[in-house]
């Protein structure tokens, strides 16, 4: 195995078919058989301390032999020494899988973690996927996979207890049904609360995450002595669940090992009763003891860490359909866009039922500027996520050159779109990584080229470190309008071919209000499509075309001077329509 693995595929995981988690563990089956080899080795080795008492007992004693004590010490310490160097390499080659398994799906699972919330999940979930993949893997890596490989060995410990005397052999299998039953009962009793552990945990890092994000906010309303109650009480349930876990798991593991120690006392009260009795040796008494507690304990290893396989096996169960989202068709690569968006019967519904927008058509050429507005919950921003792909509609489609959004490899689509959303999206970095997507190929002239399109250049120079500054979570470390006109920049970077902005303005004085209108300018002059929602007249300056949505429902759709002078007019009903005239007014 390599020390520092590999996956197949290094951007998406495994094979894009089928279920990633599984393929990826079905991957690791020759590791797998190759670990339960080097247990089946360790096991027999396991029977070197039963066999040098037995012959100590038995030869050594009764001929006071020194030469065959030194040769058995000997053979004892090698096999020993090489007992050891297996298990090691044992633990090594689980770590390794355990490493090799988080390579193959820990980019499927980064993914399925941004897809949860977009699909509709809820926000605990988001980043389920990530922490079952490292609870798969701290189990892989733990003591608990090597206890359950040495388990199909009991029986060859057993069947020597068998051949000693068939006494002691009755009483070693007696008594590891019983651990037997103590592991089993372990399961059913620990179901439940792994189960609602992970709900807890989840929700208890959701509510940390969010209020950490709003500090600001709280800190300036006063809200951390509420939301301090909010916390220990999220706090107090999963530490509860934590403890009855953790109980079950002390309460049956102490009840196992004392199980042992009776069990293996027992096999030498009846091995010393058969000395006496003259059927069997004082070394194999010894040795019975011996290999009875050997058999035993890798259900005493496997009860001591039953918590860890109930929680990786319900990870694992989770991961399968989780990862099912990250799943993408091998797509054709399609032609760059570079003369159409079309919106086709667009329907968006929300939760309860109501409708955000129903059967919107737009249709947009290479060279036209849109600006959406309307009043405040018209369904503009739902539109804005929808036309970039973020957004599933109940009905309709949105096409690029003909092309609907969902026959495009998610990754090659991206860099045909420029996006700037109402919450900036900022991942922390430094504004060059912000401004060019954090893409490996990204260079710097393609981000100073974006930066000046935006009219962000001098802005970014300005900063501490200009463009090598560190912009914090969510650009904490900026103020509106710099975080604003550098997510201009960065959905201006690499000159898209669809621009669209969302609330562009909301932050920028009349030097940001001017660079807008002269980023989107820019846009149309080169041939591209620039959608752009906004409450300003001032993000309209640019655009050729407007869209008036009311109520979820598109009531205009023209030029932006016809369309603009009749919602001048005098109150009227304002039926679908199309307003006429040139379709260039910018």
């Amino acid at each position: 195995m390599n020390h520092m693995p590999k996956g197949a595929n290094a951007k998406r995981g495994v094979s894009t078919g089928g279920n990633p988690a599984r393929e990826a563990l079905h991957a690791r089956m020759r590791d797998f058989k190759l670990v339960g080899l080097f247990s089946a080795m360790i096991s027999l080795l396991t029977l070197t301390g039963s066999f040098y008492m037995l012959q100590v007992y038995d030869r050594v004693l009764a001929s006071r032999s020194v030469e065959t004590l030194v040769a058995l010490t000997l053979v004892a310490f090698v096999a020993f020494a090489l007992q050891g160097s297996l298990d090691a390499i044992r633990l090594k080659m689980l770590s390794r899988i355990g490493a090799q398994f988080d390579e193959d799906v820990s980019s499927l699972c980064f993914r399925a973690s941004n897809l949860i919330p977009l699909r509709g999940g809820p926000a605990e979930r988001a980043t389920q996927p990530i922490r079952d993949l490292d609870q798969v893997r701290s189990f892989l890596v733990g003591a608990g996979p090597a206890a359950i490989f040495d388990l199909p060995f009991m029986p060859l410990f057993v069947v020597g207890c068998f051949i000693l005397h068939q006494w002691l052999g009755f009483l070693a299998v007696g008594g590891g049904l019983i651990i037997v039953l103590l592991a089993v009962t372990t399961d059913a009793k620990l179901r439940d609360p792994v189960r609602l552990l992970g709900g807890t945990a989840s929700a208890r890092q959701t509510f940390a995450e969010s209020a950490r994000r709003n500090c600001e906010t709280v800190e300036a309303m006063g809200a951390n002595g509420a939301l301090e109650t909010r916390w220990r009480i999220l706090n107090r349930e999963h530490i509860c669940i934590t403890l009855r876990s953790s109980d079950v798991s002390a309460g049956v593991g102490a009840l196992a090992k004392v199980f042992r120690a009776v069990l293996q006392s027992a096999i030498l009260g009846t091995g010393a009763y058969l000395v006496i009795d003259q059927e069997i040796s004082g070394g194999a008494m010894i040795a019975a003891s011996i290999m009875t507690a050997r058999a035993l304990a890798p259900i005493e290893t496997a009860i001591a860490n039953w918590k860890g396989l109930v929680a990786a096996r319900a990870a694992y169960r989770r991961l399968q359909t989780s990862l099912v989202l990250a799943v993408g068709n091998e797509m054709m690569e399609l032609r760059a866009p570079r003369s159409s968006l079309t919106v086709e019967g667009l329907t968006i519904i929300r939760s309860d039922g109501g409708p955000i927008l129903l059967d919107v058509n737009i249709e947009l050429q290479a060279g036209d500027a849109l600006g959406v507005i309307g009043p405040s919950g018209c369904g503009k921003s739902s539109l804005a996520r929808s036309i970039v792909g973020v957004l599933s509609p109940m009905k309709g489609v949105v096409r690029l050159d003909r092309a609907a959004l969902d026959q495009w490899d998610r990754d090659r689509l991206g860099r045909h779109i420029g996006y700037l959303p109402q919450d900036l999206g900022f991942i922390d970095g430094s504004v060059a990584e912000v401004i060019s997507r954090f893409q490996a190929e990204g260079n710097s002239d393609r981000v100073i080229d974006a930066a000046v399109a935006a009219g962000a250049h001098d802005l970014i120079l300005a900063l501490p470190r200009g463009y090598e500054t560190r912009i914090g979570e969510g650009g904490i470390l900026l103020s509106g309008g710099q975080r604003q006109r550098i997510g201009l920049a960065r959905a201006l970077y690499d000159n898209p071919f669809l621009v669209v902005l969302d609330e562009p303005n909301s932050n920028l004085d009349a030097t940001g209000d001017l660079a807008l209108t002269e980023a989107i300018a820019s846009v149309r002059a080169r041939g591209g499509i620039a959608v752009v929602v906004t409450h300003r007249p001032s993000g309209l300056a640019a655009v050729n075309k407007v869209a008036f949505l009311q109520d979820g429902a598109l009531k205009l759709l023209g030029p932006r001077d016809e369309v603009m002078a009749a919602l001048s007019r005098p109150a009227e009903p304002t039926p679908l329509r199309a307003v006429g005239g040139s379709s260039d007014n910018a």
